[in-house]
């Protein structure tokens, strides 16, 4: 956001500053802003402070203030991190948790899809040409990974948006007003943007990626099926991310149980084991060169 305008209104003075941890810093550098009078401190989005890297900045900013304070601490997952924080700036503090956790909603319907990893846009498109996927939220591990998804649909005649870290905030903005209009079927998104989204009628969220992190799966699935309205959450795995899909299980003490999506043909890809051998005490891959694979020996010449 423009600084000038911040600048103004620090200076008629103001009871409240929302600020993210740079432009708060950027401001205690040029002396635009004074904290000695601070009277509560609201650290929101705890978590992703440290999945993003921004929390060296915080206890830089949280060193400039009183320590006579309030301090509030919010966030959706409490890691040993977020506890050695709250440990570190806040005095015998009250903890409230709103929600049983490691439970997702009950009103969400969640799918595991098993698929190749080459096969997961064959599967995407497969679904979205149903009818009953209304407005979907989709998951991609990377902002790359987003805009090549979103390049894919939008070749298959699907309106479709990717947001994500690398737009800038009027991008984010006209992205989600226009989900919200229902300009958009599809949001692709990564989990550090989704963070916060607060959108009414999501019906269906797809995991493109298993989240490597099981409060991430938590997170996502609950943008469908709030306010007691029913949601589905479909999960694609591949081979390579079953690992993932495990420690989900393990950490929302279910287990699921994969299914077929109806009327998508699977194509399993097998990879075949190396084969190992040992050729005169040398070592040796099948299929593969290797300079310690033994030599065949040439037939001497009889004279």
């Amino acid at each position: 956001m423009n600084i000038k305008g911040q600048l103004t209104a620090l200076r008629d003075g103001v009871d409240i500053v929302v600020a993210t941890p740079g432009r708060l810093l950027d401001h205690m550098q040029r002396r635009t802003i004074d904290l000695r009078h601070i009277e509560v401190l609201v650290l929101d989005e705890a978590d992703r402070m440290f999945d993003m890297g921004f929390i060296r900045d915080v206890r830089r900013i949280i060193t400039a203030l009183p320590t006579n304070r309030q301090t509030m601490l919010f966030s959706a997952t409490v890691t040993p991190e977020i506890s050695t924080l709250a440990a570190g700036v806040q005095k015998s503090p009250i903890m409230i948790q709103i929600g049983r956790p490691r439970n997702p909603i009950e009103t969400i319907t969640q799918h595991i899809y098993l698929v190749e990893r080459e096969q997961k846009i064959a599967l995407l498109l497969h679904l979205l040409r149903g009818t009953h996927l209304s407005s979907v939220l989709l998951f991609s591990r990377t902002k790359h990974g987003a805009d090549k998804i979103n390049r894919y649909l939008e070749r298959a005649g699907i309106v479709s948006v990717a947001i994500h870290s690398g737009r800038n905030q009027s991008q984010r903005e006209r992205a989600m007003d226009g989900f919200k209009a229902g300009k958009y079927r599809v949001m692709v998104a990564t989990d550090i943007a989704a963070r916060g989204i607060d959108v009414t009628g999501i019906s269906h969220v797809i995991n493109f990626d298993v989240p490597v992190n099981p409060e991430d799966y938590i997170h996502r699935i609950g943008r469908t099926g709030r306010a007691e309205a029913m949601g589905d959450a479909i999960t694609f795995v591949s081979h390579e991310e079953q690992k993932y899909l495990r420690q989900i299980e393990k950490f929302i003490s279910r287990q699921f149980t994969p299914v077929e999506c109806p009327g998508f043909t699977y194509t399993k890809s097998v990879t075949p084991k190396p084969l190992l051998g040992l050729h005169r005490g040398k070592f040796s891959t099948a299929g593969k060169k290797s300079r310690f694979a033994s030599r065949r020996r040439r037939p001497r010449l009889r004279r």
